[in-house]
């Protein structure tokens, strides 16, 4: 029976599309709207320590990058219906390839 990486690309995408569900509402809430329209008026101290506190860089990173690779699986699998399967190879190298730049991307902005 031959090896597939199949199963974590599928817990890739799944665990990307849990995380951005649950914390991207939370995130536009507070960045889109509570700050903006000043119903909270968090001071820049406490921002740049939270900012600064590496459990936060972790989720963010976890949000980008999971984020992404759910896109890129989503991604390849919708232009592979449209009926590019002659150009599998290449869709599932740019969509992951593009995810994993992303990735390293993120943390490079998080932690340098």
């Amino acid at each position: 029976m031959a090896k597939s990486n199949e199963p974590i690309v599928w817990s890739l995408f799944s665990a990307g599309g849990v995380l951005t569900a649950l914390m991207a509402p939370a995130l536009i809430l507070l960045l889109g709207f509570a700050i903006p329209l000043g119903w909270i008026t968090p001071s820049f101290d406490h921002v740049s320590s939270l900012v600064a506190h590496p459990l936060t860089q972790l989720v963010v990173v976890a949000l980008v990058s999971l984020g992404l690779f759910h896109w890129a699986h989503r991604f390849r699998f919708t232009l592979i219906d449209l009926g590019l399967h002659s150009l599998e190879t290449v869709i599932t190298v740019a969509c992951y390839g593009g995810a994993i730049v992303g990735t390293g991307v993120a943390i490079y902005v998080v932690w340098l």
